[in-house]
């Protein structure tokens, strides 16, 4: 390495240094990438897109042109980035079924619903919307601050005039480094609506504000199904969600045949994998009440789904569709975004509002100081004007005859140097009489308006009005129309159909089979010999359980989960079967410790290795999620040991140490989840078997090929803890009771 770098090497340490970097690039994320300005409700990619199409005079009247010119544009002067993602970004921008109100209008393939690409950009053509055109109004004249761009030859505003309100209408989402946001769009109209109100009414509340904007409005329409406080609870603290659901209706046919059309379908799902995912769950038998499912689509959507029965109610087909397909679809709300000073915080819908409105009041009086010294300085030009009008010849003799007439003129009619300079620059052919009519009139008419802007500046309830009167102008012109018409319906939250799974699965009898190797399938009907039973080779039976296949069976493990298994799920046939793990989501390292079929009002005592158990009622067993429900928490290097019913008044336990204890059911607590309670003391490390039994009947064990029953068991009774003493003579020496 050459010497002058050797003197330029800095030691750090690795942790100081890979901390302080990463600093930079989440910062760099979260205030140049991925989070919205709440002023105009943009990313900075998109107010440069903006903004490079304002100075190629893209407006809505002119003519478009190429998106890979407009792309060039942004990446030569202001973003830095690569060309996909700015042309990624303009295509959002110009989708009317992504963005509520399209801030590019495109021509040529800009891709659609059904989640297809737009075409190259050397073949697309932009322009601005009129919305995009709001957003910019009043940026000639001082409204925001510019800043250099990333080389320093061109400058670029920090944020846009914004009379259009952006953030809120369009919505905008975006993932930084620790934290995101997603805001979805709402109806412009409804927003103007709601930001007159917070003028008029500083302090009204955020219910105030809803009853005016009652939720989201997405360009694709759909129902909000949700309950009104559960939306005034997310906008209020800007964090929450929503549930969105597909509009559909029934189309009666002959012979009391019917079938579902689908005309709208949630926010940002993409119709085409909608319609996959709908028949790979027909496929797989998982949506039993649908036969078929069609796509009609036009420039409109049509989706057509053909109950399996006419019998079915439309409502009951609709609601298996809403729980496994995404034609229902959770849409988040984290108001998460850059305020004036660019920090990210999180506002609720009403100080979003005040930070969008306070944006336009200082734009109000940006606009009216530059619009106040272009007029004082066109005055100052007019007064000099009808100061020379009166001796025009003596003005004439002075540029004629003087080398430097400036100061002469200055001298002669006592004149300002921007005012000679003026009359210096007039053009001949405004040098007659009836001119000074015009100028004074003129003159008359801008400090008339001087006047107004004086007042204006000097009176905040006059600017607030100016606003608000600017703001229902906009909220006038997108009262009405197909772009103004509020799209999603807002509805109550709907009312819970029992989808019963017995209603879906035809009824009989099975015999579910598991292997002690984890294999599992079913036969039809009971299995009249289990010996005759084959597996793989190695294998063996582990349980069988004979029900039906509108029950549910319950699978504990030594995980000490629960799990569901829904006996219709269980493969059919006379192979092999499939690995239980397919059906419940088990470690490798978990294997199962009983298989049954739980019965209502029943208890179960629950066990670990670690000698500790409680009981358990058969309801807190079942678990809907492959992933269980924990019944009994272990401790490491413990491991379940037994779920067993609780029939009888007293348990038996067996350590490992070969101590057999007896006490009365009773002092086992009931519980939901937990460790439980000691069931046996035992200092070579927990227990081995358990039992419950009734005294009454004896203690019963399998002695070789003969089950053998002790009657007299006073000597192993006790308390619950204790230790025990050894079993009676004859008892099995592998550690269970048969």
């Amino acid at each position: 390495m050459p010497d002058a770098l050797n003197e330029r090497i800095e030691e750090a340490p690795l942790g100081e240094a890979l901390s302080e970097r990463y600093l930079a690039y989440a910062l760099s994320t979260i205030m140049a990438r991925s989070l919205p300005d709440v002023r105009d409700g943009l990313k900075p990619v998109h107010r440069r897109l903006i903004y490079a199409m304002r100075q190629l005079r893209l407006d809505p009247a002119a003519g478009f042109k190429k998106c890979a010119r407009v792309v060039g544009d942004v990446i030569g002067k202001f973003h830095p980035h690569g060309d996909v993602a700015v042309y990624d970004a303009l295509v959002r921008l110009a989708q009317d079924f992504a963005q509520r109100y399209p801030l590019v209008e495109g021509q040529g393939n800009f891709g659609n619903i059904d989640g297809d690409n737009a075409a190259a950009m050397r073949y697309t053509e932009a322009r601005l919307t009129a919305v995009a055109e709001l957003l910019l109004e009043g940026i000639e004249e001082d409204a925001v601050d510019f800043r250099p761009t990333y080389d320093g030859e061109e400058r670029e505003p920090v944020v846009l005039p914004a009379a259009f309100p952006n953030l809120l209408a369009n919505g905008a989402a975006g993932i930084a480094v620790g934290m995101a946001s997603a805001i979805p769009p709402h109806n412009a109209a409804e927003v103007c609506a709601a930001a007159i109100r917070l003028i008029r009414h500083p302090k009204a509340s955020t219910a105030e504000l809803l009853a005016l904007m009652p939720g989201p409005d997405f360009p694709t329409g759909g129902v909000l199904a949700e309950d009104p406080a559960a939306i005034a609870v997310a906008y209020e603290s800007g964090r929450g969600s929503f549930r969105l659901r597909a509009s559909w209706g029934v189309e009666r046919g002959k012979h009391g045949t019917w079938q579902i059309v689908v005309t709208e379908i949630p926010y940002q799902v993409p119709k085409s994998r909608l319609v996959e995912q709908i028949a790979t769950l027909l496929a797989d038998r998982k949506l039993p009440l649908l036969a078929d499912v069609r796509d009609e689509s036009t420039e409109t959507v049509r989706l057509v789904l053909e109950p399996r029965a006419r019998t079915i109610e439309p409502a009951m087909l609709m609601e298996t569709l809403f729980r496994a397909s995404a034609l229902e679809n959770r849409i988040t709300l984290n108001m998460n975004v850059l305020d004036g000073g660019r920090t990210p915080r999180v506002t609720g819908l009403r100080d979003m509002l005040r930070a969008w409105l306070d944006h336009r009041h200082e734009v109000l009086e940006r606009r009216a100081r530059h619009r106040l010294a272009a007029i004082e300085r066109r005055l100052e030009i007019l007064d000099g004007y009808l100061a020379v009008f009166l001796d025009l010849d003596a003005v004439i003799r002075i540029i004629r005859k003087e080398d430097e007439p400036q100061p002469m003129l200055m001298r002669r009619f006592s004149l300002s140097a921007t005012q000679a300079e003026a009359i210096l620059n007039m053009r001949l052919r405004s040098l007659r009489r009836l001119e000074e009519m015009q100028i004074r009139e003129e003159r008359g008419r801008l400090a008339k308006e001087q006047r107004e802007i004086g007042a204006l500046l000097r009176s905040e309830d006059r600017r607030w009005q100016r606003i608000a009167a600017e703001i229902e102008v906009v909220r006038a012109r997108f009262a009405t129309g197909a772009l103004g018409a509020r799209r999603t319906r807002i509805a109550a939250a709907p009312a819970a159909i029992d989808v019963s799974t017995e209603a879906l699965i035809e009824r009989e009898a099975v015999t579910v089979i598991l292997s002690e190797k984890g294999w599992i399938r079913a036969l039809k009907g009971p299995v009249a010999e289990p010996g005759e039973l084959r597996f793989k080779e190695g294998d063996r039976l582990k349980t069988l359980v004979n029900c039906e296949t509108t029950d549910r069976l319950c699978l504990f493990a030594t995980n000490g989960r629960a799990y569901t298994l829904h006996a219709a799920d269980v493969p059919r046939g006379r192979g092999d079967g499939q690995p239980v793990r397919l059906l419940a989501e088990l470690g490798n390292a978990d294997d199962v410790v009983a298989l049954f079929l739980p019965r209502a009002r029943t208890r179960y005592l629950v066990a670990g290795t670690g000698g500790r158990g409680f009981l358990v009622r058969a309801e807190d067993l079942g678990a809907e999620k492959r992933t269980g429900r924990q019944v009994l928490n272990l401790r490491p290097d413990e491991e379940a040991l037994a779920l067993v019913p609780a029939e009888g008044d007293h348990v038996a336990v067996l350590g490992r140490s070969g101590k057999l204890l007896l006490f009365p059911l009773v002092e086992v607590p009931e519980l939901a989840r937990g460790s439980g309670v000691i069931l046996q003391r035992n200092r070579e490390g927990g227990i081995a078997a358990v039992k419950v039994f009734r005294l009454a009947e004896g203690l019963s064990w399998r002695q070789g090929s003969r089950q053998r029953t002790e009657m007299n068991l006073t000597p192993w009774l006790g308390a619950r803890s204790q230790v025990g003493r050894l079993p009676p003579s004859g008892f099995p020496k592998s550690g269970g009771f048969g």
